[in-house]
């Protein structure tokens, strides 16, 4: 009869960093917090607001695949935009319930990333990135000539969407459509924090690290780099059905090339591959944008480029490198 031997002292000590890294932690919530008390603080600038948290969902997406999978893509406008369209279809043709049309939203965006991601992601570099831009090009000019199901040019109109779970109706204030992308932000952050502390996340870090040792322990790397496109297409997909719900409104616009640049430069503001960037680079970049073009309607832009500077410059990693650096300085004066 066999006994079984007792856990090593290191693997208790994995096991127990394990356990840390998914315990949640106080400081977490504080995203949380601010967004309710701008709810009650700000209540002219919800629509902002609601802007603000699709954004952060659509910078969470990518993400998951730049910022840990070191996929690079300027083309993620694409599953936004698909995202968008679908829901927006959907209602103008009668599906007006906004839940089940933000799954078929999703889901719509996963397939196409699962497709696309098979053939993409078997390149790298400067030919991934050019790549990446064509796809979501082709799917731009193609809802363009589609005008029949998606308004071309002038957009697709007469979107109306039903009360969320037939209680809370749309209303002009925005009260209804920012708790709404609230509550969907706040269960797509527990599925992205899941999967970025759980052994596959661990597995898209090493393959940002180093493809060659990935390859070397037997991992498969295709497979979990199409897995982790999929799923942040998904999640951008419903960040796209967001807009489209809340606004009552589809531009060609949601699938253009500007969108998918912001969202890059929003998460390297924040920091790429801390699960928070995103939370900090959006409302920077977008409150900057709002007030720069309130006071300089015309050279808003370069204000927003000399910020871009400034955090190219002194904090390599984003604004949570500063963050790190401010706490490691208090550390060090308690000490």
């Amino acid at each position: 009869m066999t006994s079984l031997a007792p856990a090593s002292p290191a693997s208790g000590s994995a096991i127990e960093a394990l356990y840390r890294r998914h315990r949640l932690r106080p400081a977490e919530a504080l995203p949380w917090v601010i967004a309710l008390a701008c709810f009650f603080g700000f209540p002219e600038y919800l629509a902002l607001g609601t802007q603000i948290l699709i954004s952060i969902l659509f910078a969470l997406s990518l993400d998951l695949i730049l910022g840990y999978g070191g996929v690079v893509t300027l083309g993620q406008a694409a599953f936004f935009g698909v995202g968008a369209y679908t829901a927006g279809i959907l209602a103008v043709h009668g599906w007006t319930e906004p839940l089940s049309g933000l799954v078929a939203a999703g889901a719509v965006a996963a397939v196409l990333g699962a497709v696309t991601g098979l053939i993409l992601l078997r390149t790298e570099g400067l030919t991934l990135l050019m790549l990446t831009l064509v796809v979501a090009e082709m799917i731009r000019e193609g809802a363009n000539k589609a005008g029949q199901w998606t308004g071309g040019a002038d957009g697709l109109q007469g979107v109306s969407i039903a009360p969320i779970l037939g209680l809370f109706r749309f209303d002009i204030y925005r009260r209804t459509s920012y708790f709404y992308a609230l509550g969907v932000l706040f269960l797509a952050w527990l599925v992205v924090r899941a999967i970025v502390h759980s052994p596959f996340g661990r597995s898209l870090t090493g393959i940002r690290e180093s493809v060659a040792r990935m390859h070397a322990i037997g991992s498969p790397v295709l497979r979990r780099l199409v897995t982790a496109y999929a799923i942040a297409a998904a999640l951008s997909g419903v960040a796209g059905a967001l807009l489209a719900q809340t606004e009552q409104f589809v531009s060609l616009e949601v699938l253009s090339f500007g969108r998918s640049g912001a969202v890059v430069i929003m998460l390297i503001l924040g920091g790429a591959g801390r699960l928070y960037g995103a939370f900090v680079g959006v409302p920077l970049y977008m409150l900057a944008q709002d007030q720069l073009a309130e006071q300089f309607p015309v050279y808003w832009s370069t204000g927003i480029g000399l910020l871009l500077i400034a955090v190219a410059l002194g904090a390599r990693g984003g604004m949570l490198d500063l963050w790190d650096v401010g706490l490691a300085r208090l550390r060090g004066w308690r000490r």
